[in-house]
């Protein structure tokens, strides 16, 4: 890693870096497939590993009329156009001008630097000299999935797994010695949202995999738990709910009981699916309180935003699209229920910035049970991270913050993620002393706390 970039330079800041930089990385929400961790095959090729996985890749591209039939982007009954790795990967250089500022070249660059000892940037002239260095690099068994998984030096590192799944690469990936845990994340959105196309489906595999028979809310309720006491048992320590609205809403059983009816029927309203969304997310709340499992809430996507591009490619293509997202008034049902309660832990996402100074920095910095995550999704950059800790700091302080989150799917941007986060907060600190706002030895003090210990302390990790 380059260690001067991104900390200007001031002694400080690369004393907090060389301080952050030793702790190992703690991974609690990403989206990383426990099967390619679990088989442990070779990557084939370049693209596959850095291209094919990163929608901001291919979303920017897509943006500027290159097609992601060109790009070989698996459709979603798992056919694909195929076209060389080679061919695709000159692509991506040709037009490797389009990234410029974004945090998409400084992560890849990172990974060329850091991963594969490449120092040139990707153009045309180099683009083959470049795939080449990779490919050799990825044929040998040091450059395996597990492999780099100790070379990252990763601690802990979460999936995400929806109730039904089988957790059958977890159990595998518990007997190795990675030098670090690969744990599940409960997942469950796919049966608590009834306009998905797959909800009764994922309902009958819940019923599958629990033992339980639903038939009733109540039954909904218990299948759920009992998931979740295995997920647990595998080493989960939090639950992951990505809903369009945080709304939550209390119903007495009776009312639950004659939702889950209307909602099954043919003749549902939309409103009783906004209704029965809102209602779930208070019931995990609920369950999250009981069992301690830490609740991630990440609302504010239009996922699946062009219908053509899902219908063909699948979900998680990179048009799911922010919209503006509001908290206080939907969150005051479940905060109401359980937000002081010793046991409730969650972390709040957002995309809309508007609402960072407005209205999340002041619930967390009310709620014992309340923590804001990072910058997310498209907030994740450089500019990203400044803008949050400015609006969130003075009201909700650093200690109701929860450290960098690196929620992603492109596993070889983990460290790189974390290092340049991590870059970027001594920067922060240290401008901070220099503003008098904090003195060196609350700026050290604070240092691993953000690189390390407020991650390892709320996910109970």
């Amino acid at each position: 890693m380059r260690k001067n970039r991104y900390l200007g330079d001031h002694k400080l800041a690369r004393e907090l870096y060389e301080l952050m930089r030793k702790y190992p990385i703690l991974s609690p929400h990403g989206h990383v497939d426990p099967k390619m961790l679990s088989d442990n095959h070779h990557f084939t090729n370049p693209v596959e590993l850095l291209i094919t996985p990163d929608h901001y890749i291919t979303r920017m591209l897509h943006s500027q009329g290159i097609s992601y039939e060109s790009l070989s982007i698996p459709h979603s009954d798992a056919t694909r156009n195929f076209v060389q790795p080679r061919d695709i990967w000159r692509t991506v250089a040709k037009n490797w001008h389009l990234f410029g500022s974004t945090p998409s070249r400084i992560w890849m660059e990172e990974i060329f630097k850091s991963l594969f000892d490449i120092d040139q940037q990707l153009d045309e002239g180099n683009s083959d000299a470049i795939f080449d260095q990779i490919s050799e690099k990825l044929a040998q068994d040091s450059y395996k999935p597990q492999a780099l998984f100790k070379r990252f030096n990763i601690e802990v590192l979460a999936t995400t797994d929806a109730p039904g799944d089988s957790l059958e690469y977890h159990d595998h990936l518990r007997e190795l010695d990675l030098g670090g845990r690969i744990i599940p994340t409960f997942r469950p959105d796919n049966v608590s949202d009834p306009a998905r196309a797959d909800w009764k489906d994922s309902i009958d595999a819940l019923q599958s995999a629990s033992g339980v028979g639903i038939e009733t809310f109540s039954d909904l309720l218990l299948a759920l738990k009992k998931r979740r006491q295995l997920f647990s048992k595998m080493g989960a320590t939090a639950t992951d709910h990505g809903v369009f609205s945080p709304q939550t809403l209390k119903l007495s059983s009776n009312e639950k009981e004659r939702l889950f009816l209307s909602v099954k029927s043919d003749s549902r309203s939309v409103k009783d699916i906004e209704t029965f969304r809102a209602v779930m997310l208070f019931e995990h709340g609920k369950m999250a309180a009981e069992d301690g499992l830490v609740m991630q809430l990440h609302p504010g996507s239009l996922r699946n935003y062009d219908q053509k591009v899902f219908d063909t490619y699948g979900p998680d293509r990179g048009f799911d699209i922010p919209t503006h997202t509001t908290y206080t008034k939907e969150l005051q049902a479940l905060l109401n229920e359980v937000g002081n309660h010793p046991q409730f832990r969650m972390v709040v996402f957002t995309l809309d910035e508007s609402a960072y100074s407005r209205e999340l920095a002041p619930l967390a910095g009310a709620y014992s049970g309340l923590r804001l995550g990072p910058p997310w999704w498209f907030g994740d950059s450089l500019n990203g991270m400044e803008r949050w800790r400015d609006a969130v700091t003075e009201t909700a302080g650093y200690y109701n913050t929860v450290g960098f989150i690196d929620d992603t799917r492109a596993f070889c941007s983990i460290p790189v993620r974390h290092d340049i986060a991590r870059r970027f907060d001594s920067y922060y600190l240290a401008r901070e002393v220099a503003r008098d706002r904090l003195s060196v030895d609350q700026a050290m003090e604070l240092a691993p706390d953000l690189a390390y210990n407020l991650s390892k302390q709320f996910f109970n990790l």
